[in-house]
């Protein structure tokens, strides 16, 4: 029986895992937290692999306040790019198949077209900075790992702008929500079946692909949807980002191009509004 290592268990990716994983009894599960795989440590890291001793690792945990890591900026070069750099390489030494998730913050956000994956990257803050490391540091040290970029990633788990919104409709009048940044919602458990297809599919075939639910809007139009789907009385206010500063820029643009994954893969992309239904219910 293979055994799947889940990185980051607790996260909005590693929980819609744990809820997927009884539908694929036919393999063995290890989620671990930060105390069974501390991406902060890398001489620990290291020996809690080989005593996992995993066949398939899903590499789901990193540092993910990008604010924040304008300030610590070494801690998130350790779990963004160190942490990778060991794990791709102890999975080719091992024969253990990886996949990684990174980021649509590896792009500048200047592109009005969606982004393919061979899309120039040049991120504009410290998180994007150090994801893109970590792809860097993944390929070269194995060359078959597959790297999943996704986008907007929310669920019912965890801390994310679907339920940031959910709570905040409640208590205010208003809200002002960024109407000039565009890209498109992952809902996370649509992006853990597609790990699943790709681990289930007859071939495996590496290289970056990139994953988020089909449709284009802006932050402030998916907050409208949330209201819509909520029945909400909140009224919401689209602005400028210029009028909403925080510590890291976020790139205005940045759209992922699904057709590589849909077609090496064969993946059905559900649109972004079907599967925000689902958190509704």
């Amino acid at each position: 029986m293979k055994k799947i290592l889940v990185t980051g268990a607790t996260g909005q990716l590693g929980s819609e895992l744990s809820v997927l994983a009884p539908a694929y009894p036919q393999y063995e599960w290890l989620f671990a937290n930060r105390n069974k795989a501390t991406l902060d440590d890398l001489e620990l890291l290291r020996s809690q692999l080989e005593e996992i001793n995993p066949d398939i690792v899903f590499n789901c945990g990193a540092y993910t306040a990008v604010d924040k890591a304008e300030s610590e900026k070494d801690l998130a070069f350790r779990i963004n790019k160190e942490a990778v750099e060991l794990i791709a390489k102890y999975a080719v030494e091992n024969n253990v198949q990886l996949i990684h998730l990174s980021t649509d913050y590896v792009f500048d956000g200047s592109s009005s077209v969606a982004l393919n994956e061979d899309a120039e990257t040049n991120p504009i803050n410290v998180y994007g900075e150090s994801k893109l490391a970590g792809e860097v540091a993944c390929i070269k040290q194995n060359p078959e790992s597959i790297i999943i970029r996704t986008s907007w990633v929310y669920s019912k788990f965890g801390n994310n702008f679907v339920k940031t919104m959910q709570r905040l409709m409640q208590e205010r009048e208003e809200l002002n929500v960024v109407n000039d940044q565009i890209g498109s919602p992952t809902y996370a458990a649509d992006l853990a079946q597609a790990m699943m297809n790709i681990i289930e599919y007859p071939k495996w075939i590496p290289g970056i692909y990139h994953y988020s639910n089909e449709g284009e809007i802006s932050w402030y139009e998916f907050a409208l949807n949330i209201k819509e789907f909520g029945n909400y009385n909140c009224k919401v206010v689209g602005i400028p980002s210029s009028s909403y500063s925080t510590p890291a820029k976020r790139p205005n643009f940045s759209l992922l191009d699904k057709s590589k994954i849909k077609s090496v893969y064969n993946l059905d992309v559900p649109h972004f509004k079907d599967s925000l239904k689902k958190v509704f219910i």
